[in-house]
């Protein structure tokens, strides 16, 4: 069986890391399988939207695999390890591996350390009641590598970043609805459910605009706001070229739904 399971219904592929036994921690095998998935969803033209969740009902994913992934940093050569700061981080998608199809995270039990991460570099993220999200690294001695301590205050602001930095302490579901780690939280039974409620909201539009924008915002960030803005608009331009930028009026004056082709 492998770790990591890739599936693609509609236009949606359903991502799922299946170390249940292991709170969907990841060993260094996982690793590569997920960035393998990534790399798949990235370039399968029917893929437009991806949901990644963990299997089980206790975690989405705790982390790293503390037993067979984190003590191999140490022992690595230093100046291999630095490189990695070029390479894909952990669980594929928190450094080095631009994708900009949106990814929505169904968070069903704990989201701990690296698993955190995870969740941060999704674009939209769906929780359980069961729900348990916490940076535990300092608890270790350590503090997050994979972009928990640049990600977490864009998203929930700095104090609150804060606060779950420097304690390691763990927040339930509720909690991380108020200060708006998640979007939604739903029993354990309606969090799939309501994963495929924006997934399908995605992928009725247009899926070149969809992915132009996430990019506009997400390059965006820390550039000057005169280089900000004439990004957004090269990449509008850029979509005047398409078919979709033709369709999407021409469907309106007609009607009708549109009829996206990815081109």
């Amino acid at each position: 069986m492998p770790g990591i399971s890739y599936e693609v219904r509609g236009h949606t592929a359903y991502i799922a890391i299946r170390r249940p036994q292991a709170m969907n921690a990841l060993g260094p095998e996982q690793q590569a399988e997920i960035i393998e998935v990534w790399e798949t969803f990235r370039d399968d033209p029917e893929a437009w939207v991806a949901i990644i969740t963990g299997e089980g009902d206790r975690a989405f994913c705790a982390g790293a695999d503390l037993k067979t992934y984190t003590p191999v940093l140490g022992e690595r050569d230093i100046y291999d390890l630095r490189q990695d700061a070029d390479r894909p981080g952990f669980g594929g998608i928190t450094r080095g591996l631009n994708i900009w199809k949106p990814i929505i995270a169904a968070v069903n039990g704990y989201a701990l350390a690296g698993g955190l991460e995870l969740a941060l570099a999704c674009d939209i993220r769906v929780a359980s009641e069961n729900a348990v999200f916490g940076c535990s690294e300092v608890q270790r001695g350590f503090h997050h590598c994979d972009g928990g301590t640049v990600r977490l205050p864009l998203i929930v602001g700095l104090g609150n970043a804060l606060r779950m930095q420097l304690t390691g302490e763990h927040i339930g579901a509720g909690e991380a609805l108020r200060i708006g780690l998640v979007s939604e939280v739903t029993t354990l039974e309606g969090l799939m459910p309501a994963a495929e409620r924006y997934a399908a909201a995605i992928a009725a539009n247009g899926p070149l605009g969809v992915r132009s924008a996430k990019e506009s915002m997400i390059r965006s960030l820390g550039r000057a706001l005169e280089d900000a803005l004439r990004f957004e608009n090269v990449l509008f331009s850029t979509l005047t070229r398409t078919e979709d930028f033709a369709e999407g009026p021409r469907a309106f004056a007609e009607k009708r739904p549109p009829e996206w082709k990815g081109r």
